[in-house]
């Protein structure tokens, strides 16, 4: 490694990663240094790329215990949100390119994806089960907004009468109300909204392109107001950042009108524990070693302990009094209740044209 500065080939306005780490899969390293000659002010800003790929197959399997559900579609790879925390973003490795800004600019489209999952739910051995939508990188990303790829996508899902459990950061999920509420109506369908903090300067650091948390709180309005059952998701919980808030969003979302809560703590696997160490240290370096410090408290003395069982809770005192606060909020406000589990008895083929019609 060398000893002088790099050399940025980039403005990134509204960007949350400092730098592109390298692919953890090749071999070679290259570095751009700083030879003095071009001020950043003359840089092009880095754009947003988006390219489709064809999906062979959408329904994604998986046999974590620390998960309830075993399956899930993700209909875009890559999330233009660029969450600097994002759990999601060494999965841009299997592609060749960068957790870094690379998991926020050059973004992997799947426009087949609706069609391909009207054939997996049409082979006749297949079993429904909650389909979990948004697990990885958000399906309501501003990109949606143009490709509504996952409009296509509920739409073949509501058309299966399928049980369906959406994730997401976006508002864009009440453009398919239309859809989400007469599924919600029939018990197939729930919603999660994440709300990290309820300050919007953290908020633009930390999720540079996510709505504000105020306009995501009107989000759960609408989604409620139109009986969709809404779960708001502290998650994660940054130590010495957004910790402080827990009850006060909880506070918000049920004034907002969610009926359940969840929290989950802070997971740094792979490449994002550099990101959002570099983050810290740029934006809040009065307190850049205390945030790492009580991380690795969290996870056993390390940046990220990956056990099942106590990744998304931690460990520690600090946990333990955080689940303990979590538990007492949620208790006052009423959002500590068991949702009834989502429909899977209506499920069934819709009739295709050419289809003989049934007697019954």
């Amino acid at each position: 490694m060398s000893d002088h500065p790099v050399q940025p080939r980039h403005r990134t306005p509204g960007r949350a990663a400092a730098s592109n780490p390298d692919n953890r899969f090749d071999r070679l390293h290259v570095e751009a240094v700083d030879d003095g000659w071009t001020p950043e002010a003359d840089l092009p800003v880095l754009r947003t790329e988006v390219r489709d790929e064809v999906a062979r197959k959408v329904i994604t399997r998986n046999t974590s215990p620390d998960l309830s559900f075993d399956r899930s579609i993700n209909p875009y790879r890559g999330c233009e949100h660029g969450c600097i925390y994002c759990f999601a973003r060494p999965s841009h490795a299997f592609l060749g390119l960068s957790a870094g800004l690379d998991f926020e600019t050059k973004l992997i489209a799947r426009p087949n994806a609706a069609a391909q999952l009207r054939k997996e739910l049409s082979n006749p051995r297949y079993q429904p089960a909650t389909i979990a939508l948004g697990t990885n990188t958000d399906p309501y990303q501003p990109i949606e907004k143009s490709r509504e790829i996952m409009r296509d996508v509920m739409q073949v899902l509501s058309e299966f009468n399928h049980p369906v459990g959406i994730v997401t950061k976006g508002t864009l999920i009440t453009r398919d109300i239309d859809i989400l509420a007469p599924m919600a109506a029939k018990g197939l369908l729930r919603v999660g909204i994440s709300v990290t903090t309820l300050d919007k300067h953290v908020s633009r650091l930390m999720e540079p392109r996510v709505p504000p948390p105020a306009v995501r709180l009107r989000a759960i309005r609408s989604l409620t107001d139109a009986g969709i059952p809404v779960r708001v998701m502290v998650s994660p919980i940054i130590p010495a950042l957004t910790d402080h808030e827990l009850e006060a969003i909880l506070q918000a979302a049920a004034q907002a009108g969610a009926v359940a809560a969840s929290s989950i703590v802070l997971r740094l696997p792979r490449e994002v524990a550099g990101l959002l160490r570099d983050w810290v240290e740029t934006h809040f370096p009065d307190r850049a070693t205390r945030i790492m410090g009580r991380v690795r408290e969290l996870h056993g003395g390390k940046d990220y302990d990956p056990q099942f069982g106590i990744r998304m809770t931690g460990q520690g005192e600090w946990a333990a009094m955080m689940r303990q606060r979590f538990k007492i909020a949620a208790r006052r406000l009423d959002l500590d209740r068991s949702l009834p589990p989502l429909r899977t008895d209506l499920f069934a083929k819709p009739p295709a044209a050419g289809d003989q019609l049934s007697l019954l």
